[in-house]
């Protein structure tokens, strides 16, 4: 009796009764595009950026402009220059503008400007594929998990069918017993996998709901199982493009930019300072003042000789930012190489890999039939059977495994050129 109870709770079918929103990688990456706080800060960062350059540009073009105005009481009266009389109160309305001709690192700060935008940019780029990389991933752990899951279940569907050809042959007194309960250990581990399948498929969806900003699970739709394309570029120029225009090198380059024009615009401060000013106001004894009105023009240069090294430390300061962002800059485009060789071997391997376990599975499958039908006519063992078994989901799971491998490196590769190699949907 107590047989019978363990192996009714073993062949126990898992159920699942939730459904899940279902979502394409396309969706998935455009859902976590808007809530990826990568993205999100990338954005706000050019945002910021194009009203640098923006009021860089002002203030070389147009000058400063303050309008103030003012009301005094005092507590005994006195002679107001406004009105030229003796009076408690006195107002007064100016108008003051200054522009910077010569000076103030003006040039530099719209140099640092236009570097700031370009670098805005190349990591908007870089943010952009950073998060499609971190959705592809977590898009292809879900289609993995789901399929072995299939494996798992389809492990503990032949596990139960062999135990009940292998309880059959006991009773008939074809075979020992000793096979029953090998195939009940089996049957028990073939239950343990599928329930760590279930396990790591609840655990992909809510990642990936997790990435597209939902609190709940997200079930990804299924992608075609074809043997992916190879690729239209040689890995030397994956290389070279990589290092020219990718995103993670771009973004290196343009912090260096960034960081030499904000040298530039230290070092301006032994300039001397070209200022143009012109002041117009209106004095009275009461609002709106307009008893004397009085205006000037004026021109000033200064010369800073001396501020304590205030202005060194800057410049120090700002030279060491340049040559931490140059070291970055060279280092980025050495890596570039290595990180680059990795995706595209890894892609080639994982298509490779994939016909390879293509006729692995066929292989388990045919080995699997035959020895199942020798355990049948009592030709051979037990346990040559359970070895055919492991072997076939062994094979259906390594075929899984470069399935999604492959098309992994091919969403690292995107995302170090910056730019998708295939057209089409999920490309």
């Amino acid at each position: 009796m107590m047989v019978h109870l363990v192996f009714a709770l073993a062949v126990m079918p898992a159920t699942q009764s939730d459904s899940f929103p279902v979502v394409t990688l396309d969706e998935a990456r455009r859902r976590a595009a808007v809530v990826d706080p990568v993205t999100i800060a990338a954005r706000a960062g050019m945002s910021a950026a194009i009203w640098e350059r923006r009021a860089a540009r002002a203030d070389l073009l147009t000058p400063s402009i303050t309008a103030s105005t003012s009301y005094l009481r005092f507590s005994e009266p006195f002679f107001n220059f406004g009105t030229g009389a003796i009076s408690p109160n006195a107002t007064s309305a100016t108008l003051d503008a200054h522009y910077t001709v010569l000076g103030a690192g003006k040039l530099g700060a719209l140099r640092r400007g236009s570097a700031s935008v370009a670098q805005a940019e190349a990591f908007e780029i870089l943010a952009e594929y950073g998060t499609a990389l971190a959705t592809d991933a977590a898009y292809y752990s879900v289609l993995a998990e789901r399929e072995l899951a299939r494996v798992a279940a389809d492990r503990l569907r032949r596990a139960t069918e062999q135990l009940a050809v292998a309880r059959v042959r006991v009773q008939s007194g074809e075979t020992i017993s000793t096979d029953s309960l090998q195939l009940m250990l089996e049957l028990n581990r073939a239950r343990l996998g599928v329930l760590r399948s279930d396990s790591g498929l609840s655990v992909a969806r809510l990642r990936l709901g997790r990435r597209m900003g939902l609190a709940g699970a997200v079930d990804a739709a299924p992608m075609a199982t074809t043997l992916p394309p190879p690729l239209p570029l040689s890995l030397d120029q994956a290389v070279l493009e990589a290092r020219s225009d990718g995103p993670d090198v771009a973004a290196a380059i343009a912090g260096e930019r960034a960081a030499g024009a904000a040298l530039s615009a230290e070092r301006s401060g032994y300039l001397p300072d070209v200022v143009l000013s012109w002041t117009t106001g209106a004095y009275d004894s009461e609002f709106f003042p307009s008893a004397t009105r009085r205006s000037q023009l004026a021109i000033a240069v200064s010369l800073p000789i001396w501020d304590g090294g205030r202005r060194e430390l800057a410049v120090a300061r700002a030279r060491a930012q340049r040559d931490i962002a140059r070291a970055e800059r060279e280092g980025r485009e050495r890596e570039a190489a290595e990180r680059v060789t990795e995706a595209w071997n890894g892609y080639q391997t994982g298509r490779a890999g994939i016909e390879l376990a293509d006729v692995g599975v066929a292989i388990a499958t045919e080995t699997f039939r035959v020895q199942g039908a020798r355990y049948r006519e009592g030709a051979t063992t037990i346990l040559d059977l359970l070895e055919a078994q492991v072997g076939l989901s062994e094979a259906e799971s390594a075929l899984i495994q470069a399935r999604y491998g492959a098309r992994l490196a091919l969403a690292r590769l995107e995302a170090l050129l910056g730019r998708r190699l295939f057209d089409g949907p999920g490309n």
